[in-house]
Parts: structure tokens; C-alpha cells; sequence
């Protein structure tokens, strides 16, 4: 399934969405576990500012899966549960290497999701399909996701910015 092509059924925009899910769970679970995975040495280089940006882009990632869970229930479809994500987000990735290598992971995820938002608008924008879900909800809250990301690589860039 393209983004590069419009959305032009439920089941579509339901599957685009579950992956939004899971997007939205692995950045959760990579920022919360990116502080206790780092070793104490390397943990005493972060700062406030890296500490804050951690917590809210979890507390962000969280709140957007909410959103996106909610246009899924509207749809009539089931998600991936959190817990399951995670297990897998642990096995598969191991903790980052340094203090650099957490804002350089947390950047990389902002920008992922920033593009898969702005490429899921585009092809909803392109389609004229009716979906179960009311047009304009659904634009509304991928536009204020999109921004956050957005605002979330401006964030992790200043900090890097400021850091080097």
C-alpha cells in the first residue's frame, strides 16, 4: 500500500492508520526506555532540556496514538496493543551507544513521522472517497499531528544545535 497513490477505501485508511498506531507506539517506547537504557556515565550528560524532551515526546507519542486509535474505532477496526510494540521494539533495536545517539534517534523518529503524516494527507487529500469517518475529523487531527512532528525536529535539531 502506496502513499504515493490516493486512499480510496475504509479498509485502506484503516490499515494507513494502524500503521500510524504502531509508528506512534515505537517512538513512545524508544523515548521512554532511552534514559534507563544508557549507562549512569552517559546518563549524567543529559540535561534538563534532553530529560523534558524525552518525557514529552513519549506523553506526545501517546496522545497521538489516542487520536489515531479513536479514527480507528470510528472505522470499526482493532489496533496493535502498546504492550506488544514494545516487546518488539525491544527485541529488535538494542539501547543507543551514546548521549548523541538518543537525540540522533529521537530526530530520525520526529522526521519519520513527520513524512509518513504529510504523505497520508496528501493521499487523502487526493482521494474523493467517502470514508466511515467524518472528512474533516480526520484531515484536522493528521494536520495537528503532522505539525507536532513538525515542532518535534525543529526541537531535537535546536537541542542538537545547542549541544554541539
Amino acid at each position: 500500500m502506496s502513499l504515493g497513490q490516493r486512499v480510496s477505501s475504509d479498509h485502506q485508511l484503516t490499515r494507513l492508520l494502524q500503521i500510524g498506531v504502531v509508528l506512534e507506539e515505537v517512538v513512545e517506547s524508544r523515548a521512554a526506555l532511552h534514559l534507563d537504557s544508557l549507562p549512569p556515565e552517559e546518563r549524567a550528560d543529559f540535561d534538563e532540556e534532553v530529560e523534558e524532551l524525552l518525557a514529552d515526546a513519549a506523553a506526545e507519542s501517546a496522545a497521538h496514538r489516542e487520536q489515531l486509535e479513536a479514527l480507528i474505532d470510528d472505522l470499526e477496526a482493532d489496533t496493535v496493543e502498546y504492550e506488544e510494540i514494545n516487546a518488539l521494539v525491544d527485541a529488535q533495536y538494542g539501547p543507543p551507544e551514546d548521549t548523541d545517539g538518543v537525540l540522533y534517534d529521537q530526530l530520525a523518529n520526529e522526521e519519520t513521522a513527520y513524512k509518513f503524516y504529510d504523505d497520508l494527507i496528501t493521499a487523502i487529500e487526493a482521494s474523493d472517497t467517502e470514508f466511515a469517518v467524518d472528512r474533516d475529523r480526520l484531515l484536522e487531527a493528521l494536520y495537528d499531528i503532522r505539525e507536532e512532528e513538525r515542532a518535534g525536529v525543529e526541537e531535537v535539531t535546536g537541542i542538537m544545535e545547542r549541544r554541539a
